[in-house]
């Protein structure tokens, strides 16, 4: 009997790791299941090399002698520098079954601190996709690109959607979800009709330029220079020291300057209700020269809560501009959800009873900053 197709889940999750699919010489916390992915943690070793690199048809080991400059014990010296390249090998390794491929993407701390993160697997010549049966070790390639940070043995930057079959939502099954309940709201919690929503190979959703629920605060852009950022601590950064608040300008328009890093947010609120999950993608390369959203998954329950209570919750937008100036508008289109069906809906939802820093959030930084006043 053929394997369902969908996104494996909280519950089998534990199963697939009870059974060996995912291997460790500590054992795995409670704390690194989420509703549809699981956190993957540093080892002890970082070493820090010449380039980035995929190992095509060679083990990373192989290349990584080619490629290797120092090495770094965590726990005693865990400083990444800013716009150097590192590998840290994970504590977790893999042992798939043949009907089971992953994908890989930053967590949502990780992307708001500009920091580019990819797995990398044996005999692979892509980041953050692992193919299916497969069965050997996983590394992460850490660039930090705007602040030097300090990170510790455990600590999670990604994490792994475990994949059966080809789940992802057709644009006509979308819309008839849209239909049945909606998946868009304003900032005022009022429902955004079907017929103003734009499916377009996923779920389409735009920029806000006005901050009108921010105190006129549209985004924060990255100050150069700035001092080591502690991933393990909490509301200890004051934002000032790290972040330029951005304001809202004349006619509703902003100009990313290149390479400057900016935190935005949308402008419509989303919903992942619990028999999906979901990824934000690239909207389209030739709509503008810039990158969004290096933390791309959301799991069910995301601006949903338990039984639809929430009207959504906007998404944070990590953006950095490549090259030259780019325009941005008020309301422009600028990143895409795609859904995926899930197996089943999972035992725990996004924000009900577990920690889940972004839940209900409006235009905010990673959680190791303050509030801002």
């Amino acid at each position: 009997m053929p394997e369902a197709s969908g996104i494996v889940t909280y519950q089998r999750l534990k199963e697939l790791v009870r059974q060996g699919g995912v291997v460790s010489n500590l054992p795995i916390e409670d704390s690194q299941y989420q509703p549809a992915s699981l956190d993957v943690r540093l080892g002890r070793i970082a070493y820090r090399i010449r380039s980035s690199f995929v190992p095509g048809n060679r083990a990373v080991e192989d290349v990584l002698q080619d490629l290797r400059m120092y090495t770094l014990d965590l726990e005693t010296n865990g400083i990444l520098e800013k716009n150097q390249v590192y590998l840290v090998p994970l504590m977790e390794s893999l042992d798939l079954p043949a009907h089971i491929r992953v994908r890989s993407n930053p967590k949502s701390t990780t992307g708001r601190l500009d920091m580019l993160t990819r797995v990398i697997s044996d005999a692979n010549y892509r980041f953050d996709e692992i193919q299916a049966g497969y069965s050997g070790n996983l590394y992460l390639e850490i660039v930090p690109n705007s602040f030097t940070v300090r990170v510790k043995p455990g600590i999670s930057l990604n994490q792994l959607r475990f994949i059966q079959g080809n789940c992802l939502i057709a644009d006509q099954e979308l819309r008839a979800l849209y239909a049945q309940e909606p998946l868009l709201y304003d900032a005022e919690n009022r429902s955004i009709p079907l017929e103003r929503a734009c499916v377009q190979q996923g779920l389409l959703m735009s920029v806000d330029l006005q901050g009108e629920k921010n105190r006129g605060i549209i985004g924060y852009k990255a100050k150069k220079n700035s001092d080591i950022v502690d991933l393990a601590r909490v509301g200890y950064y004051d934002a000032a020291d790290f972040w330029e608040p951005i304001y809202r300008q004349k006619k509703d328009q902003l100009i990313l300057e290149p390479e400057e890093f900016h935190l935005l947010c949308s402008q419509e609120k989303v919903r992942i209700p619990p028999d999906y999950a979901a990824e934000m993608v690239a909207y389209d390369i030739g709509a503008g020269e810039f990158r969004v959203h290096y933390a791309g998954f959301f799991d069910p329950g995301f601006g949903y809560g338990t039984a639809g209570e929430i009207p959504g919750t906007h998404a944070v937008l990590e953006v950095r501009s490549h090259e030259v100036p780019y325009r941005v508008s008020h309301g422009q289109p600028f990143c895409k959800i795609q859904y995926a069906a899930n197996i089943e809906p999972p035992q725990i939802l996004y924000g009900a009873g577990i920690k889940s820093n972004y839940q209900e959030q409006t235009l905010s930084l990673s959680k190791q900053f303050k509030p801002p006043l």
